[in-house]
């Protein structure tokens, strides 16, 4: 996994807890986790389909949710967190089960009480499975 070194302890203490989550129930991995640009993948399986054996929208949905809010984070003071407010999305194909799809997302607008990523999902071939954009409101930690 790539870790950009200004958030190695950060992200160091994130891999660390290791909690049960809807991401880890759904199989996602990390790649790449930077200010810049968050990557992971997520197997296509009997946790991200549909009844038909296809990718989930939702699931789709999930990854890049969780990518977003994990990217947004990585700017936040401990005293803050990443609230997901918004999210829609584009399914463009579908993804059968026993593959794996890669999401990779991006910050548009990083303010202070709003942040603004977008994810692409592919699939193994590179095809584009979906968009989606996602606002988060930077909220106090309780």
């Amino acid at each position: 996994m790539i870790i950009q070194d200004s958030i190695k302890v950060k992200v160091d203490w994130f891999l660390k807890q290791n909690q049960s989550n809807m991401g880890t129930a759904l199989g996602i991995k990390f790649l790449k986790i930077s200010k810049e640009e968050m990557i992971a993948e997520m197997p296509v399986n009997e946790h991200t389909v549909q009844p038909f054996r296809i990718l989930h929208g939702g699931a789709s949905v999930a990854l890049a949710e969780t990518l977003c809010s994990i990217g947004a984070w990585t700017y936040l003071s401990d005293d803050k967190t990443a609230a997901g407010v918004e999210i829609n999305a584009n399914h463009h194909r579908p993804v059968l089960e026993g593959g794996k799809v890669t999401g990779t997302a991006k910050p548009i607008q990083i303010g202070r009480t709003i942040h603004v990523w977008e994810t692409k999902i592919v699939d193994e071939r590179g095809k584009l499975v979906c968009t989606s954009r996602c606002t988060l409101a930077i909220v106090d930690r309780k």
